[in-house]
């Protein structure tokens, strides 16, 4: 009788696993799209920009793929990329059961985080971390060693243990941003998962630590996580339900009929100031809505590292 060898298998994490299947399943996605070619190759060469010399282009590739390609010297494959994930309470809406199969905002940003590890080790880039609520609950400098990325992977599978909705973290992104600005030393490509829930009356100060980024030549990407049908759409059956606020613990008991319109309003509004900010200050606003799929997270990445290498 055959037996299964276990060992490769328990050198991963349940999230390793599910990180490779994710960057495979976006690597052979990109086989049938305009970056056909340039999913295999990133790591050793980078798209040819035009009026450059064209002395080191891979005519190999270019018979290959039908796109210019430049050889990269082993200088230019190295990216410092610092992964920032908000941890507050209103992250892990929707409150989800031990046997939903569904994701909520925290799980989200935890299996996309883990994918960006993945595509960045196979790139031989630098990857670091932080996590906050109402403060740095963990900070980490970009590396590249395997040790390193173990230890990121381990930190991120406790974001997705089971969690007590009764414990109430607040969201405190103003200051918690102003002192990852600070630790970063070097220019990195900076991705920030948040729902943005923040006071709405701190938006300047909130901006500003965004800002914080940009003025230490960071490239910054912001990935606004929501459920959209529900946080943005405010989507509800015409019944009374009772509301809890997961940062604070305050109830609130009302039709979402009556307060829809007002609300969506609102929302949208506030999304409206923070894209206008993020263009402003030339920061990547990206929409990252739970109920899509992890590429709409992985492309954004992808063209970014592109446009900086």
């Amino acid at each position: 009788m055959n037996t299964i060898n276990k060992q490769p298998l328990q050198q991963f994490t349940h999230l390793e696993l599910i990180a490779k299947q994710v960057v495979e399943g976006f690597i052979t996605g990109l086989h049938k799209s305009p970056f056909h070619g340039f999913s295999v190759e990133f790591a050793e060469h980078r798209l040819y920009n035009k009026g450059e010399s064209t002395k080191h282009i891979d005519w190999k590739l270019f018979g290959r793929t039908d796109k210019l390609f430049i050889k990269r010297y082993e200088e230019e494959t190295n990216l410092r990329c610092h992964l920032i994930i908000d941890n507050s309470s209103s992250m892990y809406f929707p409150v989800l059961d031990e046997k939903s199969n569904k994701l909520n905002k925290i799980t989200f940003s935890v299996y996309c985080a883990a994918a960006l590890i993945e595509l960045l080790k196979r790139q031989r880039d630098a990857v670091g971390m932080s996590l906050f609520s109402d403060k740095v609950d963990f900070f980490a400098p970009a590396k590249s060693s395997s040790l390193h990325h173990k230890m990121l992977f381990h930190e991120l599978e406790k974001l997705i243990q089971p969690h007590d909705v009764n414990v109430h973290k607040k969201t405190s992104a103003i200051e918690a941003l102003h002192q990852i600005a600070e630790a970063i030393h070097k220019r990195s490509l900076v991705i920030i998962f948040s729902d943005m829930m923040d006071s709405k009356a701190n938006s300047e100060e909130l901006f500003s630590a965004l800002q914080h980024l940009k003025h230490k030549k960071h490239e910054v990407i912001l990935f606004h996580v929501t459920d959209k049908e529900k946080e943005l759409d405010f989507d509800f059956d015409n019944r009374p339900y009772r509301f809890i606020d997961m940062e604070t613990g305050e109830e609130l008991k009302l039709n979402p009929s009556e307060i829809k319109d007002t609300y969506q309003n609102s929302m949208a509004e506030y999304k409206k100031e923070l894209m206008l900010k993020c263009g402003q200050y030339k920061i990547d606003f990206v929409e990252a809505d739970i109920n899509q799929g992890f590429e709409h997270v992985l492309m954004p990445y992808l063209v970014k590292r592109t446009r900086m290498l």
